[in-house]
């Protein structure tokens, strides 16, 4: 089946599709760039469900590039807690600032000038272009790799970034010019809810296109090499309070992993000392006999923690600066902390029954 010759049959198809059965999302209400490009960043590696009250709370709180540019880092990360990829903040603001710099505040309409944004690769230099501007440009994510894997059987090795350069130009062949937005997220959409892992071919809205189906090979393709196993390190958080009941946290490093967020005390286990000598010898401190909290599990891109988490009383005291500090509960609880620090903290409130006062409610949460 060569989908060239019926190009226009297959473009109306999964038009009229998309425009009839999309899901109701905020970003789609809008063809603001600004908004798209906020919307599409949060989406990369995060679920749908979990985007839309941070993309509906992060727009009431930056509506314009100038306020996102103009943003307080700490603020901004702390409006990102729990999405993770906290680099995709940093990048937004740094790229915000980028278009009042070098565009007069206004987001460029080619690729060639979005791409210069930080934090903007070929997908989302292509969504904004196509569902804001309304530009026939190419956006190839997963979803769509994997819906014209089938439609067209392309065999390669979608784990190779190279095999990438075949599915745009595929999408440059097939995107309707009358109206690129709706195809592009068409495409999306569909391996979003239809063209799955485990494919609903029967209410596929071009089924009759797709060469994969028509010789039983929809669940063969993509092709798709399994990554390298993630690195497993174990690792222990100290939640420490001294005498008036704060707690002593850190800011991580500017770069690296989770950079500028603030954490317990924390060591990984890679000897066979015990946690408690290994906080005194990396860290200086010494602590009371500590309280087990709670053991979890977090994977991040390449490597994996695996996390036992304690409570105790701090006895010996480390030298303090801004970025080793003890803190109220009220500071804690506005500090911008990663995932497994909010785990940890989380436990903390409800197994101590930590009231935090809520200053936009003039009330007290807790967490008895």
């Amino acid at each position: 089946m060569d989908i060239l010759t019926e190009k226009e049959q297959f473009q109306e198809a999964l038009v009229s599709w998309y425009e009839s059965v999309k899901r109701d999302l905020p970003w789609r209400k809008t063809s603001n760039p600004y908004y798209i490009w906020v919307s599409e960043v949060m989406l990369q590696q995060t679920r749908v469900d979990t985007v839309i009250p941070y993309y509906e709370r992060f727009i009431e709180k930056y509506p314009t590039i100038e306020q996102l540019a103009q943003s307080d880092e700490e603020q901004l990360l702390k409006m990102w807690e729990g999405l993770g990829y906290y680099s995709r903040a940093r990048n937004l603001k740094a790229g915000a600032q980028q278009v009042l710099d070098h565009f007069n505040g206004v987001i460029p309409q080619t690729r060639k000038e979005i791409s210069t944004l930080k934090g903007i690769g070929p997908y989302t230099a292509g969504a904004i272009l196509s569902i804001a501007f309304g530009i026939p440009e190419h956006a190839v994510d997963g979803n769509v790799m994997r819906v014209l894997s089938r439609i067209v059987m392309i065999e390669d090795d979608i784990a190779i970034p190279k095999t990438k350069k075949i599915f745009e130009q595929v999408v440059m062949d097939l995107i309707d010019h009358e109206n690129p937005s709706a195809f592009n997220q068409g495409l999306m959409e569909l391996g979003a809810t239809i063209c799955t892992p485990n494919p609903s071919c029967l209410l596929c809205p071009v089924q009759s296109y797709c060469s994969a189906f028509h010789e039983g090979r929809e669940l063969e393709l993509p092709v798709k090499s399994k990554k390298k196993k993630s690195k497993e390190i174990p690792v222990a958080s100290f939640a420490l309070r001294n005498e008036k009941g704060q707690w002593l946290l850190k800011q991580r490093p500017e770069k690296g992993l989770l950079a500028n967020l603030w954490e317990f005390p924390m060591i990984e286990l890679t000897t066979t000392e015990s946690a408690m000598d290994l906080l005194k010898k990396q860290e200086g401190i010494e602590i009371e006999t500590p309280v087990k909290i709670v053991d979890f599990k977090h994977i991040f891109t390449h490597i994996t923690w695996h996390v036992s988490s304690y409570m105790s009383d701090i006895t010996t005291v480390p030298s303090l600066n801004d970025r080793i500090a003890f803190f109220t509960d009220e500071e804690v609880e506005r500090l911008p902390k990663p995932v497994p620090v909010i785990k940890v903290w989380e436990q903390l409130k409800k197994q101590y029954g930590i009231t935090i006062y809520d200053e936009r409610t003039d009330e007290k949460n807790s967490n008895t």
